[in-house]
């Protein structure tokens, strides 16, 4: 999964960046219009079939060409350049993420950082609250908050926001421990 993220990233900053430019230029739908490019596409490589057909015998141009032909009209020119693209380079079967990145792209663009806080029981709203503040205030944007439970950090906190990780948690602890003790 880490290998299609890497995959993912300059795709998605090269869409971002064309339709960032679009919408200065002038056309107010261009970001949008590429997110929604972007998530019939990376439905269409979610597919079964399609991904046993792109892992498959097909050529490049001939993956390409199919993957335009399911996506129809849905796609505009430069959404079919950027999967001729991707097909040269076999990596179709990336779009999902490459879908995930322009998203984080667009929020962080809009000043909103999506934060993924894993505890081992429910966070109550204030407890919820001094994190946004404080993730906020570290990261210098808007925060919004998903909550996961994870009863196996025995006790703690993990907090994800994009490449940024803060493990508080008994059971981090408990490896870091590990690891010096091994070391």
């Amino acid at each position: 999964m880490s290998d299609l993220i890497t995959i993912a990233r300059p795709y998605a900053k090269a869409a971002f960046e064309f339709a960032n430019e679009k919408q200065l230029a002038g056309d107010n739908n261009a970001i949008a219009h590429f997110e929604s490019m972007l998530l019939f596409a990376s439905e269409v490589a979610k597919n079964d079939d399609i991904a046993k057909m792109l892992t498959g015998s097909l050529s490049s141009e001939e993956s390409a060409n199919l993957f335009i032909k399911i996506c129809g009209d849905t796609l505009c020119d430069s959404g079919k350049n950027l999967i001729k693209v991707m097909a040269e380079n076999r990596r179709l079967l990336a779009l999902p993420e490459v879908f995930t990145e322009f998203e984080r792209l667009k929020k962080e663009s809009e000043g909103l950082i999506d934060i993924e806080v894993i505890s081992t029981s429910e966070l109550n709203s204030s407890q919820q609250e001094s994190i946004k503040n404080a993730m906020e205030k570290r990261l210098s944007c808007k925060v919004k908050l998903h909550s996961k439970i994870d009863a196996s950090l025995i006790g703690g906190l993990v907090i994800r926001a994009g490449d940024l990780v803060i493990d508080s948690s008994i059971r981090g602890r408990l490896n870091r421990l590990t690891d010096v003790l091994q070391s």
